[in-house]
């Protein structure tokens, strides 16, 4: 598990009580992992957004974070680690090795951090993940390897993987990314174009089930690298 973030001391709109409000609001909105719940409280949101949008940082909104791309909203983030973590049955598994397809600022794959043995991120983008490895060094999250390169690819060289997390949406799940599943693994992603549902992929063996879910707004999932 990662080492305890060591934030800035907050107060107003980036204490520790603010972000306590931010977990009971996950609570009345479905969140039913405590153990999802606590990495949520856990972890300073505040400290992955700029300065200027400090003050948002525990809105249930989705903010900008440069290079035209996001950070989800908390409940998003908290909604699809639960379901990485055990579907929806209130239970949770033991994570070890999970792989995140959009590194971005960090903020969800620190909140992996505190529910997996190691996580590996990927983003597209050099200038993003040079930015966000120097924020997580500064923050102590330790677990977290943040890497570059095609995220439709995945991670072959660290797979197989308990579970999967894509941060952005394609029209089908990528079968490279698929395949690097954990026997007993999901993968939890957005699937469609302009209309777009969270997906569940659970592997049994050589066998895939799916599930639909709700409908979710990310940013599209590209090939290639920049």
């Amino acid at each position: 598990m990662a080492e305890t973030l060591n934030p800035r001391a907050g107060i107003g709109m980036t204490s520790a009580r603010t972000r306590g409000r931010m977990v009971e609001r996950l609570r009345e909105q479905g969140i039913r992992d405590e153990t999802v719940l606590a990495a949520m409280g856990s972890v300073p949101r505040h400290l992955f957004v700029d300065q200027a949008l400090e003050s948002r940082a525990y809105e249930d909104t989705a903010l900008p974070i440069g290079f035209g791309q996001t950070i989800s909203n908390p409940y998003i983030v908290a909604r699809m680690a639960e379901l990485a973590r055990h579907g929806e049955n209130g239970q949770g598994r033991v994570l070890g090795r999970v792989l995140e397809i959009g590194l971005g600022c960090g903020y969800q794959a620190a909140v992996l951090g505190k529910l997996a043995r190691e996580v590996v991120s990927i983003d597209r983008i050099a200038a993003l993940v040079g930015k966000t490895r120097a924020r997580l060094r500064e923050l102590r999250v330790n677990n977290v390897k943040p890497k570059h390169g095609d995220g439709m690819a995945g991670a072959k060289d660290f797979a197989p993987f308990d579970a999967i997390v894509i941060a952005a949406a394609f029209a089908e799940v990528p079968h490279a990314v698929l395949a690097q599943l954990a026997e007993g693994g999901r993968l939890v992603m957005p699937l469609g174009n302009i209309t777009q549902t969270l997906c569940v992929m659970e592997r049994q063996g050589d066998a895939y089930t799916e599930r639909l879910l709700e409908g979710v707004k990310f940013v599209p999932l590209l090939p290639g690298v920049a």
